[in-house]
């Protein structure tokens, strides 16, 4: 049976572009032709197939065990049938192969080899984008939204590959438009029966993390290390960095000359407010850090409860310290590890002209008593 000196041809240069081995595409469509050849003639025979992928020519053979009598014709052959058909010299127990030219199995033999080569073309393909991304996850990657349709956004990470933002890992009112380009945390790849399946976040602390790599050197460098990073998307973020050089100063580079850096990372989050603060290994000194920009006065430990402190501040500095609707403590506890109790530290007062005076009075009265 040929298919063609072209056809030949054709799967060298498809090893050539694709990277698809003839190793790999002769035992797919072997194994094709098998099940196509079985189908063909309504049976479950034994067959065997070679591809002479030079002159593109297919041999098949149905191979059978020769027997005295008969039970399964699909697998089995007589000694006189096969006597007939040139085995002389065989005996019951061999095994020989009939090569067989089925009528009209040629035409089914091209559309099936064509149908593998597709399907081995796309599983290559699928593979190719799975080994480019696996091991990427946790990275930051770049892409263009292609597809906003209902509860579906979809971006475009490069010409052949396609990610999804979920729901629950965009940004609450950052808007998503197609042709749009955004920088996205490679949340998860994993290979699925359609191919991989690549998840993107705008919401994941990884995300700020990315950022500030990307925006100071020393960081990139490891002079700069960003200990924990907390966010509520959207909305506000703290970052807790270490200095591993005593004359960097870790906020200061983070922040960069007159604010460039810590902008350049806020304006790709949409104008999240980013808060950068000391980590420090003393929990009172780490819990006054993360409370900013809020002035502490003191910290005392809370004996009575597991990882609490009781932090204190003056009255104008109690808005700053809680945030709006909680916001600044909340990140605070959770970037420190630590239960966080605000309350306002009255001013001790100073004696006043008048409370003197009473006094004076008063003991002049206890001196005529």
């Amino acid at each position: 049976m040929i298919l063609g000196r072209e056809f030949g041809k054709a799967l060298k240069q498809l090893e050539a572009e694709k990277g698809l081995s003839l190793d790999v595409i002769s035992s797919s469509l072997e194994a094709a032709l098998v099940s196509a050849y079985r189908k063909f003639k309504g049976g479950n025979q034994n067959v065997e197939v070679f591809i002479d992928f030079e002159n593109g020519e297919i041999f098949l053979s149905e191979v059978k065990q020769v027997v005295r009598e008969v039970t399964c014709p699909d697998t089995e052959i007589s000694v006189e049938e096969a006597h007939r058909m040139g085995f002389g010299d065989v005996e019951e127990g061999d095994v020989i192969r009939i090569e067989v030219f089925p009528e009209n199995f040629g035409r089914i033999a091209a559309q099936t080899a064509r149908q593998v080569i597709i399907q081995r073309l796309k599983d290559a393909e699928r593979q190719i984008i799975f080994e480019e991304f696996a091991d990427r996850t946790g990275d930051l990657v770049q892409g263009t939204i292609f597809k906003v349709e209902g509860d579906q956004i979809l971006v475009r990470l490069n010409d052949r590959t396609e990610a999804i933002l979920p729901r629950e890992e965009r940004v609450l009112g950052e808007a998503y438009r197609v042709g749009d380009r955004y920088k996205f945390f490679l949340l998860d790849v994993r290979q699925t029966t359609k191919g991989p399946r690549i998840v993107v976040s705008r919401t994941h602390p990884g995300l700020l993390r990315k950022l500030f790599e990307l925006e100071v050197p020393e960081i990139r460098d490891g002079i700069i290390e960003i200990k924990n990073v907390v966010r509520e998307a959207g909305g506000r973020s703290k970052v807790a960095v270490q200095s591993l050089d005593s004359n960097v100063d870790p906020v200061g580079a983070c922040v960069g000359p007159k604010g460039t850096r810590i902008k350049s990372v806020m304006d790709e989050l949409g104008g999240e407010r980013v808060d950068v603060i000391v980590w420090s290994s003393d929990p009172i000194a780490y819990v006054k850090n993360a409370l900013s920009p809020a002035k502490v006065v003191k910290v005392e430990p809370l004996l009575d409860q597991e990882r609490a402190l009781r932090v204190f501040v003056r009255p104008d500095q109690l808005s700053l310290a809680i945030g709006k609707a909680g916001q600044n403590v909340r990140l605070a506890a959770r970037l420190t590890g630590w239960k966080i109790d605000i309350k306002v530290l009255e001013p001790e007062r100073l004696p006043t002209l008048k409370d003197l005076f009473e006094d004076i009075i008063a003991g002049t009265d206890g001196e005529r008593g």
